[in-house]
């Protein structure tokens, strides 16, 4: 197939890579005019603007966005009026999912189909393969089959599931039409919010053991420390690095995240290259909202969420305040 993609960031150019190692055609654009150069070296066709893109493509048109959720309905809106009925948007970035019903029901009037693929893998994904949840008309998507297929994992990515023999499907082969439009990214942003929960977890209980010598180090003793009363059941010099290492072995909290995370522990034992200000990109908070709205407990993704918050310094202010009220009712005195 003959596609367009627009984005040439961490995700899109290798994405594009991805789809012309099997063999598609790719026609880039990017505001970027080197990024474009760059990936036309390596044998895409460079487009300096949406209509040169546009021009390139034979109908129907397939034009994938890889941009940031907030300048989708910017270039959407630039690129629509060049477009023909029949042709396609496919939104590959991570919008929230209200939005693509928007963008659906607006492009629809145009006779133009809109398809929404959350699209997770990372800057690995063009060795490892994207994973992809997609929401859309069944016969739009179906007639984009090649485009996933090309940019999914291999089948054997992951060992079958015992007992699936036979129940066939598109889920084992990386990618699923889940739904009608949203409901890949309503998916997507359910796996981000879990993907908070699981970095958190690792980071806390790592935390916990990198800490574990705790009863080696001079305690303080005065009326605003809590004592520590068994410093002997805290001796251990661990090194986590090793631990989750280990971990990776066997372990039922193995995972391609502890795999990272063992890497990042071995290039940098002290993590001195972070300075621990963690980002959010709106998926953790959609999910959170949505999990209200449906009445769902969720303490363990919305905690994931806030703590995001904290690191970023946005606990700053309400820290302050504690401490004013802690010296106001009981004089006490913040420590150095």
């Amino acid at each position: 197939m003959r596609i367009g993609m627009i984005g040439l960031g961490r995700m899109g150019a290798n994405m594009a890579r991805r789809l012309m190692r099997h063999g598609h055609a790719v026609v880039a654009y990017d505001q970027a005019a080197p990024a474009v150069e760059a990936l036309g070296r390596e044998g895409a066709e460079g487009a300096g603007s949406l209509a040169d893109l546009v021009a390139r493509l034979p109908a129907p048109r397939v034009a994938w966005l890889m941009v940031p959720a907030g300048v989708v309905d910017s270039t959407i809106a630039a690129l629509a009026p060049l477009l023909a009925p029949g042709d396609v948007i496919v939104d590959g970035g991570n919008s929230h999912y209200v939005d693509d019903l928007r963008r659906a029901g607006a492009l629809a009037a145009r006779g133009l189909h809109h398809v929404d693929v959350g699209t997770s893998g990372g800057v690995r994904g063009l060795e490892r393969g994207y994973c992809q949840m997609i929401g859309g008309e069944a016969a739009v998507v179906h007639r984009l089959e090649p485009i996933f297929e090309a940019l999914a994992p291999p089948q054997d990515s992951a060992p079958a599931t015992p007992g699936r023999a036979g129940k066939g499907g598109t889920a084992e082969r990386g990618w699923l039409h889940c739904g009608p439009s949203g409901a890949g990214h309503f998916v997507k942003m359910v796996h981000n919010g879990i993907e908070y929960g699981l970095m958190a977890a690792y980071a806390e209980g790592l935390s916990i053991l990198r800490h574990a010598n705790l009863g080696r180090t001079p305690q303080a003793h005065d009326a605003e420390t809590t004592p520590l009363r068994e410093p002997s059941h805290y001796q251990y010099d661990l090194d986590v690095g090793e631990i989750a290492e280990l971990w990776r072995r066997g372990s039922v909290v193995s995972s391609w995240l502890l795999d990272l995370t063992a890497g990042a522990l071995l290039a940098q034992p002290d993590l001195a290259g972070f300075a621990g200000r963690v980002s959010d990109s709106g998926e953790g908070r959609w999910t959170i909202q949505a999990a209200v709205d449906e009445a769902v407990p969720a303490p363990v993704l919305t905690a994931a969420l806030f703590q995001r918050f904290s690191s970023r310094g946005e606990a700053d202010w309400a820290d302050k305040l504690l401490s004013a009220m802690r010296a106001a009712f009981g004089g006490h005195q913040e420590k150095a």
